[in-house]
């Protein structure tokens, strides 16, 4: 079944603080900070996730040392969240975010993607991502890719 999605992000905060205790999906970015001018340039994104309570997910992650084991001098992390419920439809979403953007700290979804057709819009602080995209369902493909060119039994 194919599925549309709009994610309005909003953000960037250099602390989990801003981020909403609500449900969504977060960007994990290294950035630059200018306190003075209260600004934020964007480097590289790190990950993408979803969350019943982003903020609560953000302060715990277990990979948060490794994303700033990542940062260049001078670099932060930052974030930004787009609120999105049901969970099914966060984790689609999340999964069509990854697929398409393939952050170096996420493992899932990087090179599959089990939903049916789904096609994403982002606006406000979304930076680095890809204002409109569709992915589709890679189940099957890989089956297919495997016994392209092989002789028949």
């Amino acid at each position: 079944m194919e599925k549309s999605y709009s994610l309005n992000f909003y953000g960037y905060f250099v602390d989990s603080v801003g981020l909403p205790a609500n449900s969504g999906i977060y960007c994990v970015y290294a950035c630059v900070h200018n306190a003075a001018a209260q600004t934020v340039d964007l480097r590289r994104l790190l990950y993408i996730g979803e969350a019943a309570n982003v903020r609560s997910r953000v302060d715990g992650h277990e990979r948060r040392k490794i994303w700033e084991l990542e940062l260049q001098r001078g670099e932060v992390l930052c974030y930004s969240s787009a609120l999105i419920r049901p969970e099914s439809d966060r984790q689609r979403a999340e999964a069509a975010m990854i697929h398409q953007h393939k952050p170096p700290w996420n493992v899932e979804y990087v090179d599959s993607f089990p939903f049916g057709t789904t096609t994403v819009s982002t606006d406000g602080r979304n930076a680095l991502l890809s204002p409109y995209f569709t992915v589709y369902s890679t189940t099957g493909r890989e089956i297919h890719t495997l016994l392209r060119g092989t002789t028949p039994w």
